[in-house]
């Protein structure tokens, strides 16, 4: 089996299925299998799978314990070289997960990597990023995000130096689309769990490096992300007090107090 793709479900039937119908689509030229983990929201996407999609095996969670809990359930099932970790609004354009296998079977000091992520207007999603200090939460969730320092600090952050339509190798890749070696995670070990939503890939790829692996970001590979990011800017308030606002600190201070003391890898 060369590659397992899992994706994570969460109150996201119908995204789910048009996934499914799209990676079907595909006709991938290698041996593959897709799994998917439904976090605890019941709501049908099993009836959908069992009917239309049966060769994709589907596995009922019975708690929502977040997006690391829910794919390790789904990596821990996996029998792939390489484990695809898939978000359930991306849309794939033809080759790329034939590029990003290809890059994994090129490159074997990769462990982790993951695609160019574009908007559906074809701009460009900045999902990769450097190790990021205390700043974080303030230029990421507040109106700060406009100031001069805001603007220097989050350039610097999103890597908005580079140029994404290459590859490269990364400190930080975000979650909505990974390829991982399935060998590195006997030694990196599964996403961490105590990260209920948010940082879970940050402290990946921060392990991976630790660990001796290389963290890549695939250019050359295109994926649509339909995800849409709220600005602060737009509505403080809401946004700080905002659920998905609570989880991303909390996560934060939680990444900080792991690696307190702790030197960053080198990233080379």
């Amino acid at each position: 089996m060369v590659l397992s793709i899992v994706i994570l479900n969460y109150k996201t039937k119908n995204l789910s299925k048009e996934l499914l119908k799209n990676l079907l689509d595909l006709k991938l030229p290698f041996e593959h299998e897709i799994i998917v983990v439904d976090n605890a929201s019941f709501d049908g996407l099993d009836t959908v799978i069992k009917n239309k999609f049966p060769s994709v095996k589907f596995i009922q969670s019975q708690k929502n314990g977040g997006f690391a809990y829910g794919n390790n359930i789904g990596i821990k099932q996996a029998t792939g070289k390489y484990v695809m970790i898939c978000n359930p609004d991306l849309a794939i354009l033809s080759q790329a997960f034939e590029q990003m296998v290809d890059y994994m079977e090129k490159n074997e000091s990769v462990g982790l990597a993951g695609p160019r992520l574009i908007n559906a207007d074809k701009s460009i999603q900045y999902s990769c990023t450097d190790f990021p200090d205390w700043h974080l939460p303030i230029y990421r969730r507040t109106m700060f995000s406009e100031t001069k320092s805001g603007k220097i600090w989050l350039d610097k952050y999103l890597l908005k130096n580079l140029d994404h339509s290459q590859n490269f190798f990364v400190p930080a890749l975000f979650g909505a689309c990974l390829i991982v070696r399935r060998s590195a995670i006997a030694k990196v070990g599964l996403l961490d769990e105590r990260f209920f939503m948010y940082m879970e890939d940050l402290d990946w790829s921060r392990r991976f490096w630790e660990n001796g692996f290389k963290v890549a970001y695939i250019g050359e590979a295109e994926v649509i992300h339909l995800h849409r990011r709220q600005s602060a800017a737009d509505n403080l308030p809401k946004s700080i007090l905002s659920r998905s606002a609570r989880n991303h600190i909390t996560s934060f201070i939680k990444y900080l107090l792991k690696y307190r003391g702790k030197e960053l890898p080198k990233v080379v």
